[in-house]
This record gives C-alpha cells, structure tokens and sequence, in this order.
C-alpha cells in the first residue's frame, strides 16, 4: 500500500515518535525537485497510468483467446463484465444498457487504481480529490445534458414531486434541486475520504510497530485494518458505479 513498511522516526529533539500518516498522499514530480505544475509529470500520473495498464491487461489481453476454458485472467475479466453488466441493467433498466461500456470504465478504473494503492510504496490515485472530483463531475454533466437531450425541458420535472402535497411541492422541489447539485460532492468526497483515511490508519499503526513493547498488537491490527481495506476498495468501486446507475436512472427517467 501506499504507506511504508514503517512509519514512525525518532524526532531529532525530546527522543519521541513521530508519525507523518499524510506524507504518502503529497503529489511529488517524478523528475527532479521542481514545483508541480498541471504538465508536470508526478507519482499520480505514473499510478494512473499503470491502473489503465493493467486494466488493459486485464480486460483486453487476458480475454483475446476467448477460451472455452478460460484462464484465471480471463475468468475475471468475465466475473467484473458480468457484475457490471447486471448491476446495469438491474438499476437503470434495459435503456441504461447502452451506457455500460462507460460504467464499466469507471468502476474497472476505480476498483484498479484502489487495489494498486494497497501495494507497499504506492500511490493510491483516488485519495486525491482532483482525481475524484473529475470523475464525480463527468457522471453530473454526462448525466445531466443526457437528461435535458432525451427529453427537454421536461427534465426539470425530475425536481417537481407530484405525489406530494400541492401546498409542499415548492419546498421539495427546492431540496431536490439543491441535493441533485450536491451529488457531485458527495460522490467525490466519499471515496476521496474513504480510501484517504483506511490508508492514514494503516500508517499509523505502521509507526507504532517500531516500538518493541506494542509492536504484536500493532502488527495485528495492520493486518486487521489491511483485510478491511480490500473489501473497502471494492466496496467503495461499487458505490461509485450504482451510484453512477442511480443518477443514469434519473435521467433516462425523470418522472417521480
């Protein structure tokens, strides 16, 4: 994962420990000291690059025989299209079906990029709000001129609640329009947050296993906290994708 083997220094004044649990998440370039600017090549741009990569290798390379019996790649290239694929369709309908390849995208590329920052000195990609907040804003606009394309002004009754009350339709119109625009924050930040503080975590008990005394204990719970970051990784990939399908939905079908 993206935090050391250990994680704790003896401070140059007073003898005691001191931890730097956020010291794995600063962007550095990849050449040279210089400051980072949007073309400077950093340890995010190499981490991303190797998640699409490997989902190249996954996804493309592994499945080109198309085995009858297939090979432990392509079984998972298999197992993740199907997954996706049902949790597609099941959400969004038989219309969604045809925004699959870019859900598909989306979650292989989250799911990837948290699992290689589980790898020791890494770089988790999707602790970093930058790289969250892209994706979170490419679903609310792709979503949002699909829903104004396939149906016009019409989109906005997404907003108006008809089951309601007449006398309380203004006011959930007024909460329904604040929480759609609140949905690119919350679907950034969510796995921003997630991935950044398991890691954070993970760190610090990796600090404490220098100490000789607690050093069982802490090794116990990197272990611990470790097993809960994979399914972690998983969870929030999938969070982000059927939240994805969710607001698809919505789209495709705007009438409350």
């Amino acid at each position: 994962m993206a935090s050391e083997a250990t994680g704790a220094d003896q401070a140059a004044e007073g003898g005691g420990l001191v931890f730097h649990p956020m010291d794995q998440f600063i962007v550095k370039p990849l050449f040279g000291d210089g400051p980072v600017a949007w073309y400077t090549p950093t340890n995010v741009t190499l981490w991303m690059g190797i998640a699409v990569l490997a989902i190249l290798a996954l996804l493309v390379l592994s499945t080109s025989k198309r085995a009858i019996v297939p090979s432990r790649g392509q079984s998972v290239a298999e197992l993740a299209y199907g997954f996706v694929y049902k949790m597609v369709e099941d959400v969004a309908g038989k219309d969604g079906i045809k925004y699959f390849p870019y859900i598909m995208t989306l979650f292989m590329f989250i799911v990837v990029a948290n699992f290689l920052g589980l790898i020791p000195m890494s770089f988790t990609t999707t602790s970093h709000l930058a790289v969250t907040v892209v994706m979170a804003l490419a679903v609310f606009f792709t979503v949002t001129i699909l829903g104004f394309y396939l149906h016009g002004l019409s989109f906005i009754k997404l907003f108006w609640i008809s089951a309601a009350p007449l006398p309380l339709r203004p006011v959930l119109a007024l909460i329904e329009v604040i929480s759609y625009f609140v949905r690119p924050v919350s679907h950034s930040i969510r796995l921003m947050g997630n991935m950044m503080a398991g890691h954070a975590v993970i760190k610090v008990f990796a600090g404490f296993a220098a100490v000789l005394a607690i050093a069982p204990v802490s090794v116990l719970a990197i272990t611990a906290i470790y097993a809960l970051e994979v399914l972690v990784s998983f969870i929030q990939a999938y969070v982000f994708a059927i939240l994805t399908c969710v607001y698809l939905k919505d789209a495709l079908h705007p009438h409350h």
